[in-house]
């Protein structure tokens, strides 16, 4: 049995889990609500405050889902209780941030700004211009902003200049050595 599809997901008194009967889990928070849909091996249930998952049959693809669809549905408790959030460094002579409306826009180094549309239910912070938060309720959806926003500038191996989360190491590489 999998250790973690085996693990109940406990629910705050503020999150209201409904399952529907086409197999979908729909986590209700005060502010963001969150859909999952299940494969048809995978079933759950609310009884007691939690959130139990079962699976049908003991094939390797079902027990590989029972653990997924189980952390699938703690981030979602997680996302609509207190929320997710990444932060981010820009390293660099000139490097600077700043967000509009719903639009980031970046300093980079190019010869342009480049602007990032914010997509809905994130919230992109920006504190002292070359420190950037990013916030929401879903996992997967933050960590993809971010990952987005640090590939228009790479951390590069030899100054360490571009973005990049508070917190990575960058291994820097010797520079040419004369003789």
């Amino acid at each position: 049995m999998s250790r973690i599809g085996r693990a109940p997901v406990f629910l705050d008194k503020s999150v209201q889990v409904t399952i529907t009967p086409e197999n979908e889990v729909i986590v209700k928070g005060a502010k963001f609500t969150q859909n999952i849909k299940l494969q048809s091996v995978i079933t759950a249930k609310v009884e007691d405050g939690k959130v139990i998952i079962t699976r049908s049959n003991d094939e390797p693809k079902s027990r590989a889902f029972h653990g997924l669809y189980r952390s699938l549905i703690q981030n979602a408790v997680t996302g609509v209780t207190t929320g997710w959030s990444k932060e981010l460094e820009l390293n660099g002579v000139g490097y600077r941030a700043s967000v509009a409306g719903k639009t980031l826009e970046l300093n980079l180094g190019y010869s342009h700004p480049i602007k990032f549309p914010i997509p809905t239910d994130i919230e992109i912070k920006v504190d002292k211009q070359t420190k950037l938060s990013v916030k929401g309720p879903s996992r997967e959806l933050v960590g993809q902003v971010a990952a987005t926003i640090r590939g228009f500038r790479e951390p590069e191996p030899y100054l360490g200049k571009g973005v990049k989360y508070v917190g990575e190491h960058i291994r820097k590489k010797a520079g040419k050595s004369a003789k």
